[in-house]
C-alpha cells in the first residue's frame, strides 16, 4: 500500500487552487479539505464548533485560529482522510501551519508536500476582475478568456452581465494584500522544510494538472525508496 499523500494547496485567490484540488482529489482519491467547507459543514450541522465560529462569522471578524485548528483535527480525523488529504485555504499563517504540524505528527502523520501555484499579481487581477456573470442564472463568462458574443449580454438567456462586487479590481487588489502579508510567509515556511514544490500557475488548467500529477508519481517513488 503506498503511502499517505498529504498535500497542502498554496497560491494567491485566483490561482486555480479550486480546479486543481477537485481533479487531484478524483485522481488519487483524496479528502479535500478547505477552510470554507469545513466551516460551512460545522455551521450547517450546529456543531459547537460551528456556533461558536458563526458568532464571529456573524459580527464580520475573523474566525480565530484555535476553532479554525479544532474544525481541522476533527476533519482530519474522519475516515474518508486515511489514505490522504489535500488542504486548500488551511493553514493560512505560519501559527496555523506550527499547529498543523503538531497536529498531525500526534497520530504519525505529516504533509507530503506543498504545491504553490505561482501565478503573478497582474495575472491574478485580469482573471478575477474579467470574471463577469448574468444576473438571471448566473452563467459566467470572462472578457478575456471566455468573451460572450455580445458585449455585456448573456449568449444563454439574454440576460445583462454584471461584474460581482468582489471581482471589482480595487477588492482584488486588496485580497492580494492580506495574501502577501499573512499566507505568503508560507512559502519560506515549507521550502525551509524541503517540502515546497513550485507549480507555474499561469499555463492552462490542463499542463498545471499534467505537471502536479507527474511531481507526485516523482514524490510517491522517492518515498517507496
Amino acid at each position: 500500500m503506498p503511502p499517505q499523500l498529504n498535500l497542502i494547496l498554496l497560491g494567491p485567490p485566483g490561482a486555480g487552487k479550486g480546479t486543481q484540488a477537485e481533479r487531484l482529489g478524483e485522481d488519487f482519491r483524496l479528502a479535500f479539505i478547505s477552510t470554507g467547507e469545513m466551516l460551512r459543514a460545522n455551521v450547517k450541522q450546529g456543531t459547537q464548533l460551528g456556533v461558536a465560529a458563526k458568532e464571529h462569522m456573524d459580527a464580520g471578524a475573523l474566525v480565530p485560529d484555535d476553532l479554525i485548528l479544532a474544525m481541522a483535527a476533527a476533519r482530519l480525523g474522519e475516515d474518508d482522510t486515511r489514505d490522504g488529504f489535500i488542504l486548500d485555504g488551511f493553514p493560512r499563517t505560519t501559527a496555523q501551519a506550527l499547529a498543523l504540524e503538531r497536529q498531525l505528527g500526534q497520530g504519525g502523520r505529516r504533509i507530503t508536500a506543498t504545491l504553490l501555484l505561482d501565478v503573478p499579481d497582474e495575472e491574478i487581477i485580469r482573471r478575477i476582475a474579467g470574471r463577469r456573470v448574468c444576473v438571471k442564472a448566473g452563467h459566467n463568462y470572462h472578457v478575456d478568456y471566455d468573451p460572450p458574443k455580445r458585449p455585456d449580454v448573456c449568449d444563454q438567456d439574454g440576460s445583462r452581465l454584471i461584474q460581482r462586487d468582489d471581482d471589482r479590481p480595487e477588492v482584488v487588489e486588496n485580497r492580494l494584500r492580506v495574501y502577501h502579508d499573512q499566507t505568503a510567509p508560507l512559502i519560506d515556511f515549507y521550502e525551509e522544510r524541503g517540502l515546497l514544490r513550485r507549480v507555474d500557475g499561469t499555463r492552462p488548467p490542463a499542463a498545471v494538472h499534467d505537471h502536479i500529477r507527474a511531481m507526485i508519481a516523482t514524490l510517491r517513488l522517492e518515498d517507496s525508496l
